[in-house]
């Protein structure tokens, strides 16, 4: 029997990474596209340049599906070089991603397309779900430049023209896995540290994911034809910040955690050369659409998602 194929697109992060083992481990094949190709990688690697086409399209051709992770990290200083390449490298992936497909004999069933939950407005009250269509700034958490790029990507996304290829923009909140410096290991460390306090009010609300429900998510999207458009890939119980940090310090058994005020954050943000848009934006995210369709969390507490981290590491 010929496998199913899929490929990850700038899938050599930690999301890439643990896609390629899920998918393996269910028999598929998988590609990941690269800058820099390893021989050791656990999934055979194709060395792209996420702008231009080259020999890697033809990848794409009988493949299954595709999901395309490509993107600079945001965590870092908005100034004017960080910002072209954060935005070059959302749009320019997706416009090739979607030249190759169009150019396919037999291009793949479904092509997810990376996004982020960050695009629905700061809020305290209701949670946003995929009907929401308020996109608008707020100056205060200075989230424009954010809005703008996650706009342009998905514009990109839905003016390719690949009418074979269902096509998902994967609005996708906090990841939570074991990934060396990813959120649960930076959150964590500042617990043991006794710097778990809120952050800024402690307020805002953190919309957020297991690693689990986001790899079994990905799976169940490209299973179900139904998916199209944006699909809000969140827990369906996001938490405010202070609870957020109660939760790491009672999870390292620490009783005192001091705050970061709005101010701290800031000039933290300076020497940490980021921005404190990732920490006061009040992101209060819902899977709408997943549990609609009947999709099922293994993890839709956070405490529970947090003790099953930290109990695979023991």
């Amino acid at each position: 029997m010929i496998k199913p194929r899929l490929i990850l697109a700038g899938g050599s992060g930690f999301l890439g990474q643990a896609l390629a083992k899920h998918f393996q481990a269910l028999g598929w094949e998988v590609v990941v596209f690269t800058r820099s190709p390893q021989a050791n990688s656990m999934a055979r690697e194709v060395r792209w340049n996420a702008e231009t086409l080259g020999e890697w399209a033809r990848e794409l051709d009988g493949a299954t599906a595709v999901v395309n992770l490509t993107g600079r990290s945001v965590d870092c200083r908005y100034n004017t070089r960080n910002r072209h390449a954060i935005l070059a490298s959302r749009v320019n992936s997706t416009r090739v991603v979607g030249q190759a497909i169009a150019q396919c004999a037999q291009p793949p069933r479904v092509w997810l397309n990376s996004s982020s939950a960050t695009i629905y407005r700061h809020t305290l009250g209701p949670a946003w779900d995929e009907s929401g269509t308020d996109f608008a700034a707020t100056p205060e958490v200075n989230d424009e430049f954010s809005l703008e790029v996650i706009h342009a990507w998905e514009q990109a996304l839905n003016e390719a023209e690949t009418p074979r290829t269902r096509k998902v923009a994967l609005r996708t909140t906090m990841v939570l896995g074991l990934a060396r410096n990813s959120v649960f290991s930076v959150l964590r460390r500042l617990a043991r540290l006794g710097l778990g306090g809120r952050m800024g009010s402690g307020e805002q609300f953190v919309s957020w994911l297991h690693e689990t429900d986001f790899l079994r998510a990905v799976e169940f999207v490209i299973a179900h034809e139904e998916f199209s458009g944006a699909v809000n890939f969140a827990a369906p119980n996001p938490v405010p910040n202070h609870e957020l940090m109660r939760a790491f310090r009672e999870l390292v058994r620490m009783p005192v955690g001091l705050p970061a005020t709005a101010w701290m954050l800031e000039v933290g943000a300076f020497f940490l050369r980021t921005e404190t848009e990732l920490i006061l934006k009040s992101r209060r995210v819902v899977p709408g659409r997943l549990l609609q369709a009947g999709f099922e969390f293994r993890f839709p507490e956070l405490r529970a998602a947090l003790a099953e981290l930290q109990g695979r590491e023991a």
